[in-house]
Formats: structure tokens, sequence, C-alpha cells
């Protein structure tokens, strides 16, 4: 009988002291993560925990930290930990009341890989109770990623391509000009054997002459007087200059067989021009001058206000009215480049005898199939090797095939060109980006304002950077899988289906997406249907499908497909 009263009180008195070795185990419901399932936003897997202490469960001298952890196959994410401690611990960590427990909150984040989309997440402990280390076994908590925004990486992204500046039609116009002398309006050998004269003249014999490669528009001719002495004067003398001109015109036209009209006309003062001169010229009263002329507007009164300028009017008389004395002779016409066919007949004879614009051009605009383009950008380096354009075209093409490698390449050589250009930067960037490296990108892409593929190539790097609503308002414009997926992203799901149904040439991915929507809006028909599509045009995507998470409440409606 005594003995077994002993055997009790031991086996009482072990019960009780294990009990105050221990803190007891916590469960899932002692925790609430936000979102759940996670979500991958920007490369990265952001939790928040919210958790509870239950009353009577932090001994006063326990320590514990909480620390997440999500498993997946292959491996686990470690996460930022937090540490708690009972009443009488001096530490840094929370304290939490023995009596009536307490809450707390965790934020962590998990750098994102693929296989995170079929992942448990665990809270998981290291406890002390004074001096000794207890467990507490780790806790699920969490389940699973949704992934969705790392379908960035498969919607693909149009590179920029360096435009060509070939015109087919480029507006010209030569000028001459005139000058008479005071009150003359006689023309003088001089002025006729000018430079520019003969120029002028030289033009309208190659208009004549090329007038499959050039075409006249108009001729004019705009006589003027000095805005000194009498008007009515000055305004015949305007008009003799006029017909004088117009007629040394109409000659020169005669003799070379051409027909042509002469537009005249002619200002009797020409206080525009004296103005303009003024402003240009460095007199040292130019400024009150000016201001003669804004204050009267009569010209008989802003002569008189000038000549009383007597220290300056001399400089005026000399060097600035007598060139306003003059006619004004223009020609205005087009020069007519090769056409289509033109170019490349000449291509395939010389292609040396092309411009660099014409040779961009045909790769840009000619060529319907990259192996063209890639010959005609090849060609424009070998004859404009300093000329980054066609180095970035390649680069446009390399991208596009998927060929990285050779994108880099070409990209190094438009950069040492012009390290400015926004097309190789907006390209470098979108290599950046396929690296995941988003700050790299970022940086570029403030290089590469005005490059054709700017906002498309900003939408993908704020969905890459998570921030979805930026994202949608770049890709407003655009009709591609990344805007669609931005839709879906920031939940603007009608936008999404208008997006999805617009993109000229659908893939496998706008399948995919169209099917994402469809789980997202309840839509199990479209879901089967999308989804079937998506897999018959890229079977990689089965096995995405079976692990999506935006397909978890229709595994029964898909298994046939994923199997």
């Amino acid at each position: 009988m005594k003995k077994s009263l002993l055997l009790a009180l031991v086996a009482t008195s072990a019960a009780f002291m294990s009990s105050c070795s221990k803190l007891g185990d916590l469960s899932a419901d002692n925790f609430k993560v936000n979102p759940t399932p996670l979500e991958a936003i920007g490369g990265e897997v952001p939790a928040t925990i919210n958790g509870i202490f239950p009353e009577k469960y932090m001994k006063k001298k326990a320590v514990v930290t909480v620390t997440p952890v999500l498993k997946y196959d292959g491996g686990e994410a470690v996460g930022k930990s937090a540490t708690f401690q009972g009443e009488k611990v001096e530490g840094n960590g929370t304290e939490i009341s023995y009596k009536v427990g307490g809450t707390y909150t965790m934020k962590t984040n998990f750098k994102y890989v693929p296989a995170m989309m079929n992942s448990d997440l665990y809270a998981r402990f290291e406890a002390k109770l004074g001096k000794k280390t207890v467990s507490i076994p780790e806790v699920k908590i969490g389940y699973g990623v949704v992934s969705t925004s790392e379908l960035l990486g498969r919607c693909g992204i149009t590179a920029s391509t360096a435009p060509d500046a070939f015109q087919r039609v480029i507006e010209q116009k030569q000028e001459a000009n005139i000058k008479f002398l005071i009150g003359q309006a006689n023309l003088r050998t001089s002025e006729l054997s000018s430079l520019s004269i003969q120029d002028l003249v030289k033009i309208l014999k190659e208009i004549n002459d090329m007038q499959e490669e050039r075409a006249l528009q108009n001729i004019e001719v705009s006589a003027y007087a000095s805005p000194d002495g009498s008007f009515n004067l000055n305004e015949q003398l305007a008009e003799k200059r006029q017909d004088v001109s117009s007629n040394y015109l109409k000659k020169q036209l005669k003799k070379i067989n051409m027909d042509a009209d002469v537009d005249t006309k002619y200002t009797a003062e020409d206080w525009e021009g004296f103005q303009e001169l003024i402003s240009k010229s460095n007199l040292q009263d130019k400024d009150v001058i000016l201001r003669v002329l804004s204050m009267y507007q009569d010209p008989e009164e802003r002569e008189q206000q000038i000549r009383n300028m007597s220290s300056v009017f001399t400089e005026i008389a000399d060097g600035i009215l007598p060139e306003l004395r003059r006619a004004r002779l223009i020609v205005n016409y087009e020069v007519i480049g090769r056409s289509d066919d033109q170019i490349i007949e000449q291509y395939g004879l010389d292609a040396s005898k092309l411009s660099v614009e014409e040779l961009l051009y045909g790769g840009n605009m000619l060529m319907e199939n990259a192996t063209s383009r890639k010959q005609w950008y090849e060609t424009t380096i070998k004859h404009y090797p300093n000329d980054y354009r066609a180095y970035n075209n390649l680069a446009q093409l390399a991208i596009m095939e998927g060929n990285t490698t050779a994108a880099q390449n070409w990209l190094q050589k438009a950069k040492s060109v012009n390290s400015k250009a926004p097309e190789t930067n907006a390209n470098m960037a979108i290599l950046a980006l396929k690296h995941g490296d988003t700050d790299k990108a970022e940086t570029l892409m403030g290089q590469a304002s005005g490059s054709d593929s700017f906002n498309e190539i900003l939408g993908n790097l704020n969905i890459a950077k998570g921030n979805y609503t930026q994202a949608q308002m770049n890709l407003a414009q655009t009709q591609t899988n990344s805007a669609a997926l931005a839709q879906i992203l920031n939940k603007d799901y009608a936008s999404a289906k208008k997006t999805l149904s617009a993109i000229k040439t659908p893939d496998a991915i706008t399948s995919y997406l169209k099917a994402v929507l469809a789980a997202r809006t309840s839509d199990t028909g479209a879901l089967k249907s999308n989804l079937k599509a998506a897999i018959a045009s890229d079977s990689s995507l089965k096995e995405r499908a079976a692990n999506d998470l935006e397909f978890a409440k229709y595994k029964s409606t898909i298994a046939d497909l994923v199997k």
C-alpha cells in the first residue's frame, strides 16, 4: 500500500514538472493569413500573418520566435521572424501577457519561384522556457501561391524599331534677293550675276530637265521699298521693282522653254522687315526705336519720330534701309524620291547607290518577312556603319525571335554608335525585364522616351513591379496579352474581355488568359474551351493548369484536360 502511494506521488510530481516545462501546441486557428491563398506580386510573395497567443499560454519566463516558412517541392523559403516573450523576461521581444494572451501582426515576403504554385505556408517556432529549450510543433497556416502575374514573362513585348526618315516627296525652296539703289527700280548687272540669283536660275533648269524627280509648285516675287520718304513714291517704286523682277524671271523661263506662272506682290513700306532688322542689330538705341514702332501706327509719324533720333538715324540710313530696298524671289518645288519598285530594283542592282534612309525604309516597310528584313539591315550596316538604327532593328528582330544573346550583341553595337538612342534603350529595357532586373529596366526606360513601343514596355515594367493600375493606364491603347493581364490583375474584367477579343494574332497565352478570366467570372464553359485551346497550342501549359490555383474550384471540370 505504501509502495503504491509512493509511486502515485512520483507520477503526479513528474506530470506536474512536465507541464511546467512545456508551452503547449498551437493550431491553425491561432493564425489568419492575408491573402489566402498567397499571390505573387512583382516577383515576390507578400504575406500578412495575424496571430493569437491564447490566455495562459505565454509563460512568464518563456521566449517564442515565430518564423513563416513557405514549403514547396524541392525546397523552402524562410520569411522574416518575430520574437515574443513572457512578462518576466528581459529582452527585446514583444511582451505577451500570461493571463490574457495577446495578438500580433507579422509581414513578410518570399522571393517567388515557380514551384511555389503548389506550396504550403507554415509557422515554425523556436522556444525557451527559462534556460530550457522546448519544442512547439510547426503549424500549417496557409497554402499555395496564385502566380498569374508571372504569366508576364510569356506574354511577349513588342520590341522598338528605329524609324527611317525616308520621304517620297520632299518640299524644297530656293530663294534669292535683288537689291535696288535708293529711289531706283532698275536691275543692276552686279545683282543679276550674284551667286544666289545664279543658283535660283540653275534650280529652275534642273526642275525643267528632271521632271520625274522634281516638281515645281510655284514661283513667288515679293518687292519692297524702304519705309522712308513719301508713301506714294515708295508704292510706285515697290510696284516697279515687282514688275522688273518678275519680267526677269519670265525671260529666264522662256530661255529654258519652261511654262510656269509667277505670283507677284509688292509692299510700299516694309515696316515688318525694318522691325526685324532693328531687333537683330547692335544699334545703341534699338529698344527705343522698337518702342516707337509699337506706340505709333501711322507711317509718317513713325518716320518722323525715328528721324528725330539724329544720333542713330545715320546708322539706320546706311545699314538698315538699303537692305529693305529689294525684291525677294522664291522657287517652291518638290524633290520626288524613288518609288517602292525602284528602291527594290536598285537594291538588287547596286545597294550602295541607295541612301541610308532608302535602305532603312526598305527594311522597315517593304520587306514582309524577318529574313528579308535582316538582309536589308545587314546591307545598311555594310554601307552605313555609323548609323545606329540598323543595329537596333537587327536587335528588334532577335528579340521577337527569342534570341536574347544576338539581341544583346546588336544592341551593344547600336549603343556604341549612339548611347542615347531611345529605341536602343527601350530594347535593352526589354532584355533587363527578361532577366528580372526591374531596376535596370526602369533606368533604361528613363532614356527611352520617344521610342515607338515606349508605353507598352513601360506597362510591362509596371506589371513586373506590381503596379497594376499604372500598367493598365500605360497599356490602354494596346491590344496585347500583357494589356489584358494588367486588366485581370487590376480586376477590370470587362476591359480584359474586350482586349482579349481584339488581339489580332491570339496565341496559347491569349487562350490561357481567357481561361483565367472565365474562372474569375464563373464562366465554366468558357473556362474549359479556352483552357483546351491553350493546352492544344502549348502542351507545357497542361502542368501549369494542373497546379494553378486560379482553377482550384474547377478541378473536376478540367480534370480530363490536365490528367
